[in-house]
C-alpha cells in the first residue's frame, strides 16, 4: 500500500477542486469538507444532513479513537454545504452512494473519487487520508502549533503529528538543499 502525501501547493488544491466539480458537487465538497477540518474519510462518511444543517460545529464520535469531537464549521465550507444540503432532507447521508436509497458512499469509491482528481491534476499518491493530511499541513503552516495540530488529530506525540503531514520530510530536503562541503 503506498503512503498518501498532503497536497502542498494551494495552487493544486484549487485544481483538484476543479475537477471533482466537473464530476459532481457531492464529490467537490466530500475533498473541500475533508480538507477544512481534518476528519476522517470514515467519519465524513456517516455523517447525514442534519449533522450539519444549521450548525456551527460537526460534533461526532470519532470511529476509530471513539472519542467525541467538535469541527468548527468555517464560512468556506458553510457555503459549500448550504448549497449542497439545500434540498436534502435531514435524515439523508451527506454522501450519498448511486447505489441504493439513502446509502452512503463507500470509502472505496472514495479514494477512487479522489485519486482519479488527483491524477488528471498531475497529482499521485492521492487518497483518502490525503484530505486530512492536505489540512494538517496547512494548519501547521499557517499557525505553527504541532500541540494544537496534534490535538486536534488526536496524535500520542507531536513527533507522530509531523511525520504524519510530511513536515519532518520537508524540513529535512530543505536543510539539505544548501549544504554542501
Amino acid at each position: 500500500m503506498n503512503k498518501v502525501e498532503p497536497i502542498r501547493d494551494k495552487t493544486k488544491i484549487e485544481e483538484v477542486k476543479n475537477e471533482l466539480l466537473k464530476d459532481n458537487y457531492r464529490n467537490y465538497l466530500l475533498f473541500v469538507l475533508g480538507i477544512n477540518t481534518g476528519l476522517r474519510i470514515g467519519d465524513m462518511l456517516k455523517l447525514k444532513v442534519e449533522d450539519v444543517r444549521n450548525q456551527t460545529h460537526i460534533i461526532l464520535k470519532e470511529q476509530k479513537t471513539g472519542k467525541s469531537k467538535k469541527f468548527f464549521i468555517n464560512s468556506v465550507l458553510r457555503n459549500a454545504i448550504d448549497g449542497y444540503i439545500s434540498n436534502m432532507a435531514d435524515h439523508e447521508y451527506l454522501f450519498q452512494s448511486r447505489n441504493g436509497t439513502n446509502q452512503p458512499l463507500s470509502r472505496s469509491q472514495s479514494y477512487r473519487i479522489l485519486n482519479r482528481a488527483g491524477e488528471k491534476v498531475g497529482l499521485d499518491s492521492i487518497g483518502c487520508h490525503s484530505t486530512r493530511k492536505t489540512f494538517g499541513y496547512h494548519h501547521y503552516k499557517q499557525h505553527k502549533d504541532v500541540a494544537l495540530l496534534q490535538q486536534l488529530f488526536n496524535h500520542s506525540a507531536p513527533s507522530v503529528t509531523l511525520d504524519y503531514i510530511g513536515v519532518n520530510q520537508d524540513v529535512m530536503d530543505n536543510s539539505m538543499k544548501n549544504f554542501s562541503l
